[in-house]
């Protein structure tokens, strides 16, 4: 009985210490809802505490910087892009007689970090229209298909985003360091552009 508690109390520790991923889950589970209420967000952070007590992750080294504002502008940008591609998708669904030209685009990240390889692939994905099949951690390659390449740009324009997406979590969770390393430091200009990666365009098949 003592050693049960010892283990819970020494989980609950440890979990208190992984909140990033606290985070993380509850504004998943507000988005997942679409309404931010406080019973939802406490709602979300208990159903978080509870799953993360329950079923330990694993320890990811990864260190990290929760900056209030690049964190306001990610959420920001990532609804904004949630309600037009939404509106996108169903333009296109309800679209007589249009073939959308579906591919799968390869994406280099600046940072394979687990923490923020994983939530940046996430966010793309919880985007309507694009759907993250792969990652590899060691090369922080990212594959995703997206339903329409052509209406989003071309899949040059797609690594931007995808980039530009990896930027604004970085910008709020990663710490200065990486930040310096990945050029996007104070004063800094990003590069969102990729290197020159295979396409392949299942729409033209």
């Amino acid at each position: 009985m003592i050693a049960a508690r010892r283990t819970f109390w020494r989980r609950l520790r440890h979990t208190l210490g992984q909140w990033p991923a606290l985070l993380f889950l509850t504004l998943v589970w507000v988005l997942l809802w679409g309404d931010l209420s406080w019973a939802n967000v406490l709602g979300g952070g208990l159903l978080a505490l509870v799953v993360l007590v329950v079923f330990p992750l694993p320890s990811v080294q990864a260190r990290g910087r929760f900056r209030p504002w690049p964190f306001v502008v990610l959420v920001g940008r990532f609804l904004t892009d949630l309600v037009v591609a939404s509106f996108q998708v169903a333009f296109l669904a309800l679209r007589p007689g249009y073939r959308p030209a579906g591919a799968v685009v390869q994406v280099r990240l600046r940072n394979p970090d687990d923490l923020f390889l994983t939530a940046t692939a996430v966010l793309s994905t919880l985007v309507p229209g694009t759907l993250v099949l792969e990652t590899r951690r060691r090369t922080g390659l990212v594959f995703l298909h997206v339903l329409d390449v052509d209406r989003a740009g071309g899949p040059d324009a797609v690594r931007a985003d995808i980039r530009r997406l990896e930027a604004r979590v970085l910008r709020a969770f990663a710490p200065d360091d990486v930040l310096e390393r990945c050029g996007l430091g104070p004063g800094a200009v990003p590069d969102d552009t990729a290197e020159q990666s295979t396409t392949d365009r299942g729409g033209d098949r």
